[in-house]
């Protein structure tokens, strides 16, 4: 109760947001030009160079990581076209939903392919990602409107929502494009739903409606955006409220108990388990990076870390968008492994058009690990 009441009032952080595809168009002059930074494709790094990236390190004081450049051994043919959520099960073992042909991959901690599945599931539009304690996976379909409970192999064990129907826009109902999983220490199901409703919605583990809350609107309690949602060992319920600017902090009933704010368009949301939770925030950033904020520092995208308190402990990133070593263009998702290291799914792809009104000509990085430095 004395964290709890430490929590109250105090601010911190943000992260991105989400949807589809790659093609041809934007040149990679243009890239550089709109970005301010040289883009460095995997190809175009020789062993100094190479050598050089991977040792950038990011944070602060004891919060530092080192990013891994180039990890995720992806077979021959094999893309992420977009990598919208991550999540690591009890062995270390990584999980990447994303928007390719193939939407399950899987690695080791070293990056090493396993297996991949998902191809005959029927995913529209993979979104969030999150693991139980069983090792079980909960993967979060925004346009198929639906979460499915599968095993760590890919087998379907539980469905929650009607896949293909979506309920009415805003009408409160589950589900229109929902958007992330959690799981509470007795394992109830939250969902955040989302794009295009303003809810909460809490199941029971084998998938009854228990309740759910939320509107639209900016005030404790509404929500502009439902994009991602975590719990913690005491059952308190984290909502990343990303146009809003804000994680918004529930009891496990729903009762609003606090807000972190000045976040820049929180996206993705990891919190970590234990009497002292810490949260990683994957912020977006403006989404006036084209123009107003070209080339400005210090307002994503990045990732942020946050006390229990609302203490900002350590920002990842502080440079503009890019795919250079240490930068982001759209963390979309977060994970963390047993050891402490970060991993970042970012929808790279769908986010650019988005930012520039062209496609890039290549396909963007989509996936980045952040190892911890001891």
């Amino acid at each position: 109760m004395a964290r709890r009441q430490l929590l109250r009032g105090l601010a911190a952080v943000a992260v991105v947001g989400a949807a589809q595809a790659v093609g041809s168009g934007v040149p990679r002059s243009r890239l550089s030009r709109a970005t301010n930074f040289r883009v460095l494709a995997a190809a175009d790094l020789g062993p100094t160079s190479a050598a050089a990236a991977e040792a950038v390190i990011l944070g602060q004081r004891e919060y530092r990581y080192r990013v891994v450049v180039g990890w995720g051994d992806l077979p021959p043919g094999f893309t992420y076209r977009d990598g919208a959520a991550v999540c690591v099960d009890s062995k270390d073992n990584v999980y990447v939903f994303n928007r390719g042909a193939h939407p399950v991959i899987v690695f080791d901690r070293d990056g090493k392919f396993l297996r991949s599945w998902g191809e005959d599931i029927g995913f529209v539009n993979a979104h969030g990602a999150a693991v139980g304690p069983d090792d079980m996976l909960y993967l979060t379909d925004d346009f198929g409107a639906a979460v499915r409970k599968c095993t760590p192999q890919g087998k379907v064990v539980l469905t929650i929502g009607t896949p293909g129907q979506p309920a009415p826009r805003f009408s409160g109902d589950p589900f229109n494009r929902c958007t992330h999983t959690a799981l509470s220490p007795q394992g109830d199901i939250y969902v955040s739903d989302g794009y295009q409703n303003a809810r909460v919605h809490k199941y029971s583990p084998d998938g009854k409606l228990l309740l759910s809350w939320g509107e639209p609107g900016t005030a404790a309690g509404q929500f502009n955006l439902v994009h991602n949602i975590a719990c913690d060992d005491d059952g308190w319920v984290y909502v990343a409220d990303r146009e809003n600017h804000r994680v918004q902090v529930f009891d496990s009933n729903g009762k609003y108990q606090m807000q972190w704010n000045n976040l820049m368009r929180p996206c993705g949301l990891f919190v970590t388990r234990g009497k002292d939770p810490l949260a990683i925030i994957g912020e977006l950033g403006p989404e006036t990076v084209a123009t107003l904020t070209s080339g400005v520092p210090n307002l994503g995208p990045r990732v942020s870390l946050v006390s229990a308190k609302g203490e900002v402990l350590a920002h990842l990133g502080s440079q503009p968008l890019g795919e250079e070593p240490g930068q982001f263009i759209a963390p979309h998702g977060i994970a963390v492994d047993s050891r402490g290291d970060i991993y970042v799914a970012e929808v790279s792809n769908t986010y650019w058009p988005q930012l520039f009104g062209k496609k890039p000509d290549h396909e963007l990085r989509s996936l980045q690990k952040l190892a911890r430095v001891s």
